[in-house]
């Protein structure tokens, strides 16, 4: 009994988790940049996302490809501050043959061409790659931001998840086109 009732709490606080992801997104997506909503949905996407070495201190470091806005916002937002005891930091990068070492990329869409020397750049390594065009998340990208009914969505790619030693909640998972 007890431990249905602790399976219970459990789903009941990943679906509150969930709900109160979407319904930040909506509110703060009302009449923002979408520099801004990107920004604040990959620190989110962060929160739900499991990495190997998580528990140790350190950096986390996001790397930012082709878009100085977003790099701009995530960097002013949270870069230097703590996040699970690490400290956040934030990278820009021009293209695949800058890269280093990185817990999440973005890749613009402007830089689309460079995904798959960044992806076999990071290959075997414990990198989430976001991306934001149609198709990336077929080839490869774990989340791909899509734009479907004029509403910011984003696709799941569990394969590539999983090649990235990275576990997703459920609760992320549930929000998702699981592709």
């Amino acid at each position: 009994m007890t431990q249905k009732l602790s399976n219970n709490m459990k789903a009941i606080k990943k679906v509150v988790l969930a709900l109160a992801l979407l319904v930040s997104v909506n509110t703060f997506a009302q009449d923002r940049p979408i520099h801004e909503v990107y920004s604040m949905m990959m620190v989110n996407f962060v929160k739900y996302v499991q990495w190997p070495n998580q528990a140790s201190g350190g950096e986390f470091v996001i790397g930012v490809v082709g878009n100085n806005e977003i790099y701009t916002t995530l960097n002013t937002w949270h870069g230097g501050k703590e996040r699970s005891g690490k400290t956040y930091i934030i990278k820009k990068f021009n293209s695949a043959a800058d890269l280093t070492a990185c817990d999440v990329v973005y890749i613009d869409r402007s830089k689309s061409n460079d995904f798959e020397a960044i992806s076999n750049k990071v290959k075997g390594k414990n990198t989430l790659i976001i991306t934001d065009k149609a198709g990336l998340g077929e080839k490869g990208s774990a989340i791909n931001f899509r734009t479907i009914d004029n509403k910011l969505k984003f696709e799941l790619n569990q394969k590539a998840v999983e090649a990235s030693n990275l576990k997703v909640s459920s609760a992320l998972s549930s929000m998702a086109i699981v592709i």
